[in-house]
């Protein structure tokens, strides 16, 4: 007989696990507290998996030594502590699929710049030749894209949430790209929580492996000092040059337009700044994040800089939608914290009418006070509870108007354009009062503004 496997949630992971799980020759039971979405269910039913909705019945549920938990329930549910108690291992989809993957694995974690970081790896390789696959938060749950297929090398976007689940997950190269305030609502509200959360993509590595890491970041500074780590370190550097004895990436001494890359005992790759596909300074770390890792791995040169300058960008992303009677539209869907908001606003060139708003992660937007004076003229509310915004921004924007669907923010937006400014949805929040998710939210922005 079979082991069975317990799995929490229906989501993208959940169902992705079972499918693993299925094909690895174990006997998966799903289990979902929500309704559950019917594309998710159908695919369970078509596989002929077991499961239930509507809230989680443990006297149904198999016994279990291991169950994988979605990255969406939080560690401390009562249902999660009862099956510690009762002595099941609860680990995450990442942590699942980890044990069963003998490619090369290279993960992403970060406050900002996982997606377009992991997606820049993915192309780098991709432009290689290399049988590579992308997968986590990203889209595609890794578990799934291992039921359906083989590849040689795995690019992992990793949220903190997939991280605390795991225990022998080890990437042989791992990129953290900041760590700033965000999900603090998962963790007491302490930044200190969040950070160790980060930290353990790099927890199981060792001196073979390597940690593409933020070296301007005081946190990820902290971090190395006090925890430590057996991976070589690969330092990148926005703000200060590389120097030439030194391992990593940073600005050319002899030319601050330009970057190096230096790794082992190869010649240093270089690029000017304005050759890149993405511009804005957040973009340039992704952008030497990805080379030094493509390096790592010794892909040629000249593939890594034909890469990096036709990356085409992600969807949702600081993505451009269309110009209007000369008011540009962007949308930023993903933006789901403060930090992200500081990286669009600090990218823009031109005026901005802001949409935000939507379910506060316990956020401190008074980081964003400085930029909303510089930037933002109108500010436009979308969301069911607007009152901490409005409190920190009224005075410092020309005026303040709320919507409650994304045509109605567009339509205010257009409105309140003039040539040449910018109406940009850049929310700041989660998506879930008024939208399914950041995707949905994007998605309605797109429509609308093409239905100007």
């Amino acid at each position: 007989m079979s082991e069975n496997i317990l799995i929490l949630g229906a989501g993208e992971s959940g169902v992705g696990a079972a499918k693993l799980a299925l094909t690895l020759g174990y006997t998966p039971f799903v289990s979902d507290a929500g309704e559950g979405k019917a594309a998710f269910l159908a695919e369970l039913d078509h596989d002929g998996v077991e499961y239930e909705v509507g809230g989680h019945n443990p006297g149904v549920w198999p016994m279990v030594e291991t169950v994988v938990k979605s990255p969406g329930i939080p560690e401390d549910v009562q249902i999660v502590k009862d099956l510690k108690e009762g002595g099941a291992e609860v680990i995450s989809e990442i942590e699942f699929a980890s044990r069963h993957f003998d490619g090369k694995v290279i993960a992403i974690t970060g406050a900002n710049g996982k997606t377009t970081t992991t997606a820049l790896i993915y192309q780098l390789l991709k432009d290689s030749g290399v049988n590579a696959s992308c997968v986590g938060n990203i889209g595609t749950s890794w578990a799934r894209e291992m039921s359906e297929g083989n590849s040689d090398v795995v690019v992992v976007e990793t949220s903190s949430f997939q991280l605390d689940g795991t225990s022998t997950f080890k990437p042989d190269i791992a990129v953290l790209l900041n760590i700033t305030p965000d999900h603090l609502d998962r963790y007491d509200y302490s930044l200190e929580n969040y950070a160790q959360s980060k930290w353990r993509i790099t927890a199981n590595q060792t001196e073979s492996d390597f940690l593409v890491y933020n070296s301007d970041d005081e946190v990820i500074a902290g971090l190395i000092e006090k925890t430590g780590t057996r991976a070589q370190l690969m330092p990148v550097t926005t703000e200060k040059s590389l120097l030439a004895e030194c391992l990593g990436a940073g600005l050319n001494p002899e030319n601050q337009n330009e970057f190096l890359i230096h790794t082992h005992n190869t010649k240093p790759f270089t690029m000017t700044i304005q050759e890149l596909a993405l511009q804005g300074k957040h973009n340039l770390f992704n952008s030497m994040a990805a080379g030094v890792t493509g390096r790592i791995l010794e892909l040629r040169n000249e593939g890594i800089r034909e890469s990096l300058t036709n990356f085409e960008g992600i969807e949702h992303r600081l993505e451009y939608v269309a110009d209007v009677n000369q008011i540009r539209f962007i949308n930023d869907s993903k933006a789901t914290n403060v930090n992200s908001v500081w990286y669009a606003l600090e990218c823009m060139d031109r005026p901005v009418i802001w949409i935000v708003g939507g379910i506060d992660k316990g956020n401190d937007y008074r980081d964003l006070i400085a930029l909303v004076k510089d930037k933002v003229k109108h500010m436009i509310c979308l969301g069911k509870d607007n009152k901490k915004l409005i409190k920190t921004f009224s005075k410092h924007v020309e005026t303040v108007h709320v919507a409650e669907t994304a045509e109605e923010a567009v339509r205010i937006g257009y409105d309140l354009g003039m040539p040449n400014d910018a109406v940009l949805l850049s929310p700041a929040c989660a998506s879930f009062d008024l939208f399914g998710s950041y995707e949905e939210r994007g998605n309605k922005f797109k429509q609308a503004v093409r239905g100007l």
